[in-house]
């Protein structure tokens, strides 16, 4: 969800957390959008973890910012029946972070609409870590033997375990890099990039574009063209 500064300083504004109050339209409409398409996970990337070196303003600000909108959202995550997770290194967000954030979770634990998850102090390389951590300290105890780890293991280790690999990532402000999102996951998503769109201004006719524009995709997973269409 890229560019909420930049759409702040364009906007006249010399604090970047405007751009992210105003991002909150957009995060709306992304959920609804989704939940109207009757997709089954959307991911949004709202924290990563070298988002930390940011000024410490901007940083309680946006923690803050996270408090009040997931305790604003509740209600509607309630009524359309959106099930909230969270994936990252979670015990170094602030302590009522942590505390609201839970409690989201819990509630919306038995919903069976779309599943919101939402990456906090979270990157790629810092999943990879800790999966790497637990499946040698298995090894090491002797749950499981150096030969038997493979993709599979490494799946169930991830902070995204039991989630499916995402089809396609949508990214906002013009950016063509992955910047530290689920690496392992990624490996055969498709890109979508808005060159000249920030978060800010981002709608449901632009997760439309995006999806109508997947579709028309071939994906072949490392197979030749021939042999999806025979599959298919």
């Amino acid at each position: 969800m890229d560019g909420n500064g930049r759409w702040a300083k364009q906007q006249g504004f010399a604090d970047r957390i405007f751009g992210h109050r105003n991002a909150l339209t957009a995060v709306r409409e992304t959920i609804e959008g989704c939940g109207e398409l009757g997709v089954g996970y959307l991911t949004l990337y709202a924290f990563s973890t070298e988002n930390w070196n940011r000024p410490q303003s901007e940083v309680k600000a946006l923690m803050s910012l996270l408090i009040s909108t997931i305790h604003d959202e509740l209600p509607s995550m309630m009524k359309n029946k959106v099930r909230l997770q969270a994936i990252g290194d979670l015990s170094s967000l602030p302590v009522n972070s942590q505390k609201v954030l839970q409690d989201a979770i819990n509630q919306t634990a038995e919903n069976t609409g779309l599943t919101l998850v939402l990456a906090l102090s979270y990157s790629g390389k810092w999943d990879l870590v800790q999966a790497t951590k637990q499946v040698a300290l298995k090894v090491a105890a002797g749950e499981l033997s150096a030969d038997a780890v493979n993709s599979e293991v490494i799946d169930q280790h991830l902070a995204t375990a039991g989630m499916p690999d995402p089809d396609l990532m949508i990214r906002t402000g013009g950016d063509h890099r992955i910047s530290n999102f689920m690496l392992w996951q990624l490996a055969y998503a498709e890109l979508y990039i808005f060159e000249e769109l920030f978060w800010p201004d981002f709608r449901k006719e632009h997760l439309h574009q995006a999806i109508l524009d997947f579709q028309m995709r071939e994906r072949r997973f490392g197979k030749t063209s021939e042999q999806v269409k025979r599959e298919g």
